[in-house]
């Protein structure tokens, strides 16, 4: 039995809002912004697999690995930065960023 694409598009659209909101509501905590953004690259990664079921073809589930790629990458340059930043200043909080000024 095979799930139809239109609730993995609503699954998609979920997690995409999940997202969206995190990044809007919670302006003061680094790490649920890049959780925040995670959440948006993944709702984007189960549409490319979604129309890649769909219409039979493998370059979504490519543009995936790709994606998933990129996300890695920017996870750990973003964990980086939050750990040097909480080294310097003592929190993580987003209105701090302004002082880092040079």
């Amino acid at each position: 039995m095979e799930i139809p694409i239109i609730y993995q598009l609503y699954l998609s659209i979920i997690i995409f809002t999940i997202g969206l909101i995190g990044v809007f509501l919670n302006r003061k905590n680094l790490i649920v912004l890049l959780m925040s953004i995670e959440l948006i690259l993944l709702s984007a990664n189960i549409n490319f697999v979604s129309f890649s079921n769909y219409y039979k073809n493998i370059i979504g589930q490519i543009f995936v690995f790709f994606n998933l790629s990129i996300s890695a990458a920017e996870a750990a340059v973003g964990l980086a930065i939050i750990v040097i930043f909480f080294r310097k200043k003592g929190s993580i909080h987003v209105d701090d960023i302004n002082t880092l000024k040079g």
